[in-house]
């Protein structure tokens, strides 16, 4: 029986062990693939524990992040972010603003207002014709920066497979119904610092967040946590609820474009970072977080996945392509 990560204002984020279903019995994965699924049409949140990484590698993979944000502004600029059908490179403070709007004037008019106060750096798939991943120039502490980020890729894609294939064992259709949208690997790898921060920034801007409310866009979003805090989820009530850190798992959410595959059986949540709980004297300590946004192959044609419906009257989207339906949704964002 998994235990519930969050729960609170009838929200409940289940904290599932995740090892069940990787290398458990027939039964223990069938009922791990019931929870994960369950969580997602519940919540549109889980919490992972039991996954394959240890600790000491996930630390090597956030101080590295830590190493990269540490560069100049002259140095980061190098790689900075050009457009939404490449999704890669660097994106300075106030540069990329999350919301729900969609509308790209309304966007630019609530950038300037109140900023996201975080700066990231995207990794896509290494290859991909005609969009080359920006890759800071690896001397002094980013030496084998490179590597270990393309081996965590390649991890968080194969966990990637796997937690679609607890979904589809959770439907109840084919364990491999979603491989063959998952195999490219068209998936971004987004390593983000919200830089320390004076109290008074939050108390002068109301509406000042970290990151503003926001759904993802993809299938699933794979986060990795440090302890500092400041995740919120929306409950059924309205109200944000603090999606605490828990040592060594990882927070998975739903995306709009898996809500939209399961023509609205499982929820793409809304979500922001704020305020962290606590501060140390008048300043909030930097944040560092790290998302793995998982995506269908861009080629692949999106259709309701079976199971999810019972007659083509109950279809609720036309079908469209995951890299025509992404690039419209960052175009609007940056």
């Amino acid at each position: 029986m998994e235990s519930a990560a969050v729960k609170s204002e009838g929200l409940v984020i289940p904290l599932i062990d995740f090892s069940n279903f990787l290398n458990g019995t027939p039964e223990q994965r069938k009922t791990t693939a019931k929870a994960i699924l369950n969580g997602f049409q519940t919540a549109g949140f889980i919490y992972l524990k039991g996954l394959p990484f240890t600790p000491d590698y996930r630390q090597h993979v956030f101080d590295s992040s830590a190493k990269l944000f540490r560069l100049s502004e002259e140095e980061k600029m190098k790689g900075c972010w050009t457009t939404p059908e490449a999704n890669r490179g660097y994106s300075a403070p106030g540069r990329e603003k999350v919301s729900l709007i969609e509308e790209e004037n309304d966007v630019k008019s609530l950038r300037t207002a109140a900023p996201d106060l975080k700066e990231s750096w995207e990794f896509g798939r290494e290859g991909e014709e005609g969009h080359p991943n920006q890759w800071p120039e690896e001397k002094g502490d980013l030496a084998g920066f490179k590597t270990t980020m393309l081996e965590f890729f390649d991890k968080c894609k194969m966990l990637h497979t796997e937690v679609m294939r607890a979904i589809a064992v959770g439907l109840e259709i084919d364990e491999k119904w979603f491989d063959g949208f998952t195999d490219v690997g068209d998936n971004t790898l987004r390593l983000l610092h919200y830089p320390e921060v004076d109290r008074n920034v939050f108390q002068v801007n109301p509406g000042q967040v970290r990151a503003g409310a926001h759904s993802d866009y993809g299938s699933v979003t794979l986060l990795f946590q440090d302890t500092r805090g400041g995740l919120q989820v929306q409950g059924p009530t309205g109200a944000f609820i603090d999606a605490t850190p828990i040592e060594n798992t990882c927070v998975v959410n739903a995306g709009d474009l898996l809500a939209r595959w399961s023509n609205d059986t499982i929820k793409s949540t809304i979500h922001r970072v704020v305020e962290p709980p606590a501060a140390e004297g008048n300043t909030y300590p930097a944040r560092y977080s790290i998302a793995y946004f998982c995506n269908p192959n861009f080629k692949s044609m999106i259709e309701a996945i079976p199971g999810t419906y019972t007659s083509e009257d109950e279809l609720k989207y036309k079908a469209i392509t995951s890299g025509d339906y992404l690039v419209q949704r960052l175009a609007a964002t940056y």
